[in-house]
């Protein structure tokens, strides 16, 4: 496994193994590595010939100075995670690399980067739309891995591909979660253990909620979860909102999808944790 902290090293080891006609694989990751990323990773390297994995926290992605902050950074961890997983280059570009100077880009991605996150995290998506976009550009790679716990993010990137007639399969991969359910995130390790014994409730209660649903209405539905995870000290949720899995459009009716899919964020204390789950009605 290779590290390259700048652009043009790391570009001049694709080329060599493009010229030997390899395929190319890209996990992009902020870092603090979990066993959810590695997933991802594992998947890429089945897939290609070479697997890429970047390693950087977006200033542009963050509109709250103190959440970039306090996100985790454990390099030399990662790496270590990395090798044993197969990578073949690891990407860690410092800021200045990436933005020698402010990328004044601003991208319509439509309706999905409006709902949700796009409503509660002003202009969060365009840095994400920046950084990916950087990225793809860089490593230019035939298929590029995504997890779904951020399910969203998925619905934008792939709505920058279009956007940007960019030659990338986006691979959406399944939510990897702890024994106790929690989906795995990187903003876990700021949990007290307190707040740690508490986090799992959003998973419980996503799951009751599909069997609630199947005699409930959505509005019931959401209700239901609103008010139950409210119930619990320290834990207050910003929004939970079902909607098109295609077109993250709001569902009114459980007729109105095909793939329903419940979108939450939960404040966990001062921790901002978020998570999904389909809805398959009989």
């Amino acid at each position: 496994m290779k590290i390259a902290s700048n652009i043009k090293d790391l570009k001049l080891y694709l080329n060599k193994e493009r010229e030997s006609k390899k395929q190319i694989g890209l996990v992009p990751t902020m870092g603090a590595l979990h066993a959810g990323h590695i997933s991802l990773v594992r998947q890429c390297v089945r897939e290609n010939d070479v697997c890429v994995v970047s390693i950087f926290v977006n200033p542009t992605q963050f509109n709250d100075k103190n959440d970039l902050s306090t996100y985790p950074r454990t390099p030399e961890q990662d790496y270590a995670l990395l090798e044993a997983a197969g990578c073949t280059y690891v990407f860690a570009p410092g800021e200045k690399e990436m933005y020698p100077e402010p990328d004044t880009r601003i991208f319509n991605f439509g309706r999905v980067a409006e709902v949700m996150e796009g409503k509660y995290r002003p202009g969060h998506f365009n840095g994400v739309g920046q950084i990916v976009s950087k990225l793809f550009d860089i490593v230019q790679p035939s298929k590029a891995y995504f997890g779904e716990k951020d399910f969203q993010q998925i619905a934008v990137i792939r709505s920058m591909v279009k956007l940007l007639n960019m030659k990338v399969k986006i691979v959406a991969c399944p939510i990897v979660r702890e024994k106790d359910g929690l989906a795995l995130s990187s903003r876990n390790t700021r949990l007290t253990p307190e707040l740690r014994q508490k986090a799992p409730l959003i998973a419980h209660v996503l799951q009751e909620s599909t069997t609630f649903a199947q005699k409930h209405s959505v509005e019931e539905t959401i209700d239901f979860v609103i008010d139950t995870i409210n119930k619990e000290s320290e834990m207050e949720i910003e929004y939970y909102e079902i909607v098109d899995s295609a077109t993250l459009e709001a569902v009114s009716d459980w007729k109105g999808s095909n793939d329903p899919v419940g979108c939450i964020t939960v404040y966990c204390g001062k921790v901002r944790l978020i998570d999904n789950i389909h809805y398959k009605l009989s």
